[in-house]
Order: C-alpha cells, then structure tokens, then sequence
C-alpha cells in the first residue's frame, strides 16, 4: 500500500492510496465470505454458491464496497497519522480504479484544523471600560447587607401606605363576566411596586385590614393578553393583612450583626476591600479577552464549516446540560420559544465560529513561542479547577481520565498565551463618554 499527500489548501487535503490487486483481491474474498449467506443462487444452497458465480449473476461489483471498507480502515487512519493531518470532518472518498486483478485507487478529500497565518500578537493597543469602585457601588453593596438583616413587622392600627407589603384576596372581571387569571387569595403586593395594572395599588392606599372594595382600571393596550388589551375591568379587593419592612441602623451593632467586624468603619472598609478585588478580577477579565479578541482579529484564519458546526453542537450541549440542573428539557424550551433546532443552530453559529477562532489562534501563538507549561503551573490550574468544582485538589486530580488532564494542561498553556498577549500591551481605559 502507498499513498500521496497533497495540501489543497490552508484548511483542505486529499490522500491518493494506491492498493496493490493482491490486497484487493484478499479483501474482495473476504467481502464474499461475509456476504455468501445471504446472496440466492438458483441451484446452490445460501453460503455455499461459488464466489466466480455469485459475480457472474450480480456483477463483480457486488462486493466492492464491503471489500473497500475492509481496506479502508488499514489505510487511511495509518496515512492521516504519517502525514501529522488533523482532520475535522468525514472524507469525500473517489474511487478511480477498481477490479478483481488490478490495484485498487482512489482519494480522499477532507478538512483539516486550518494553518493559522498570526498577524500582531505582541505589543498589542486595545482600549478597555474598566469597573471602578464608586460610593454609589458601596453602598448598593451595603444595602443588600441591609435587606438581608431587616425584619418584617404586622401592622393593624393603620390603613394601607405606600411601601407597604399588602396580603389581599382580589377577583377581577371585565362587563361583569370573570377572565382567566384573574382571582386569587392571599396574594402578596407592594404597594407602589408597580407590578399590578396602572392605578390598581393606588386605589388600595388607605383601606383598612378586612376592608372589601371595588377597584375600577384599564387593561393597557398593549397586554400579554389580547383579550383583555385596553378593557375597562373591577376587582374586588379585600385586605387580609398589612406588613411593613423595619431596616436596621447602619451603625456599631448592623456590622456586628452581619459581619466579622466591631465597627461599621470596619465593616464599610472590608467592603471597599472586597469590591476592589472583584472588580480588579473583573478589569483582568476584560483586558485579557480584549487582547485575544484583538489578536484573532488581526490573524487570517479560513476555518471549516464543520468545526463551526462541531462546536455550535458542543455550545448546545452545554446549554442543555444548563437546563436538566434546572429541571427544564431542551425540547420543552423549544415550544416555549417557538423555536427549532435549526434556528438554534443559526443563532449560535456566531459564537460557534468566534470560539473556534479563538482556540485556532492562541494554538498558534502557543506553537510559534514554543509554550509549554511546567508541572507547578498543571498543578496550580488542577488546584484553581477543583477549587471551581468545590472539591479537594486531589480528590478531583483521581477522578480525571487521561483526555481530561490533557484539557488541563491545555488551559495551564492558555494561560502562559494570555500573560505573553499582556506582557508587551498598552491598555488605555475608555471613558464613560466614550463608552455610551
């Protein structure tokens, strides 16, 4: 057996093997010995009519293909792997020559990870909108703190106000006729959240506990529900109860309460501390994908459609995954969204491509700078995975099959490309006018 390689190009090869005719010829009898039992021939019991004979009646081409695909797994992965070729897709396979007697030729023609011709990687300009930590951020932050430590207290010696949380009984109806979805019991609302139809909590305000009332509104025009877009409808309301939301001081005892500090200053700083580590992780974040984003941009790559197809696939998968931990099927979110799977596909298709991308490029660099993690740089990206996973490192490090060290040590490589990109680059912060 001998093939030729021929490079198509930057993404596309095709293998040429020429089978000599007494390989073929083995495998063409092999071809007949499988098929013998189930081919009729008048006078012969099945399995035991001559090999000459069966071909006589049906043509000799009645066993060429089981015999190709007999040779085809001898050759072709043995001359993908001589050749250093990484296919990404199945070969078109062109038969040129083929007979009982005569070698066997034909070709191969398929896709490979692509060459990757690198444009600017070093010293690389890129403009960034960088998180900064403001008084308005710190305190949003405290006031989660806040909401978390207050307590709900009953209130019965007044009437509805503003801001109030309302328990409520309410039945609505449009002419006096009852719609769908429009009655309930002990529904909680805030008033002056808004979430009711315009003028519905207004018209609350005021009312006692126990106190029943008729409230008249206007469906908007634009509702969820046609039927109901723009009709006069009345509930009839009744008040079960009445809450109000008490949030504790900001001071000495507040931080005791939900921190690890004595005193609020301590407290306040510790959250300056945490916001301005979250945020730096954050700024790091930004300025590393900007850089590679910049880096893929300026490299010329054709990438194959199925490697775009392969990854939107993996990008599905991924997110199907997403959905059964939240008990919910892909096929179930397709009839939601009146979508199929085709038109998911299309909308990941983007994103499938810029990943590939991605990888094509950092792999590039990673060759053209000989990059190779050392063992403490596996082992501080195993750490920082099992960390991710909430598990022990080594715990995590057992249950790894061999591909899947493999990934880690790809990422620990990844992760030497990104400080290469960010060694040498200017990055310049985008103002917030800049930005809008």
């Amino acid at each position: 057996m001998s093939h030729t390689y021929e490079k198509l190009s930057s993404n596309k090869a095709k293998l040429t093997f020429v089978i000599p005719a007494e390989q073929f010829d083995e495998a063409m009898n092999k071809a007949y010995l499988k098929n013998r039992g189930r081919i009729n021939v008048p006078g012969f019991r099945k399995g035991k009519a001559p090999r000459k004979l069966i071909e006589n009646m049906y043509g000799e081409g009645v066993f060429y293909d089981d015999a190709l695909d007999m040779i085809f797994p001898e050759v072709y992965p043995a001359a993908i792997e001589a050749e250093g070729l990484q296919p990404v897709d199945r070969p078109e396979v062109d038969v040129q020559e083929i007979g009982s007697g005569k070698e066997l030729k034909f070709t191969c023609e398929f896709f490979v990870r692509p060459d990757v011709e690198l444009g600017q990687y070093k010293g690389l300009e890129v403009e960034v909108e960088k998180q900064n930590v403001t008084d308005d951020l710190v305190d949003t932050r405290i006031k989660q703190d806040q909401q978390k430590a207050a307590r709900t207290i009953d209130v019965d010696d007044r009437a509805v106000e503003n801001g109030d949380t309302v328990n409520l009984d309410y039945a609505g109806s449009v002419d006096g006729v009852a719609f769908e979805g429009g009655t309930a019991q002990g529904q909680t609302l805030v008033i002056g959240s808004n979430t009711f139809i315009p003028g519905f909590e207004e018209q609350m305000i005021g009312m006692q506990i126990g106190e029943e009332k008729d409230l008249n509104v206007t469906f908007p025009e634009q509702y969820h529900s046609e039927e109901l877009a723009g009709k006069a409808a009345v509930f009839h309301v009744k008040v079960n109860g009445i809450t109000v939301t008490e949030m504790p001081e900001l001071d000495d005892d507040f931080a005791a309460d939900v921190s690890d500090f004595t005193t609020f200053a301590e407290y306040k700083e510790s959250i300056v501390k945490e916001l301005t580590e979250k945020a730096e992780k954050n700024n790091d974040v930004t300025i590393e994908n900007a850089l590679v984003e910049k880096a893929v941009e300026n490299a010329t790559i054709d990438v194959p459609d199925a490697m775009i197809a392969e990854q939107t696939q993996y990008i599905l998968r991924e997110m199907e995954m997403r959905m059964m931990y939240q008990g919910l099927r892909m096929q179930d979110y397709m009839k939601y969204t009146g979508q199929t799977m085709e038109q998911l596909q299309e909308a990941y298709r983007g994103e499938a491509e810029k990943r590939v991308r991605v990888e094509l490029t950092l792999e590039a660099i990673r060759k053209a700078e000989g990059i190779e993690p050392t063992e403490e740089e596996i082992a501080a990206e195993m750490k920082s995975q099992a960390e991710r996973m909430g598990q022990k490192t080594e715990e995590f490090e057992d249950s790894l099959t061999e591909a899947q060290r493999g990934y880690i040590a790809d990422a620990a490589a990844v992760q030497k490309v990104v400080a290469l990109l960010k060694a040498d680059a200017k990055v310049t912060e985008k103002k917030a006018a800049d930005a809008e």
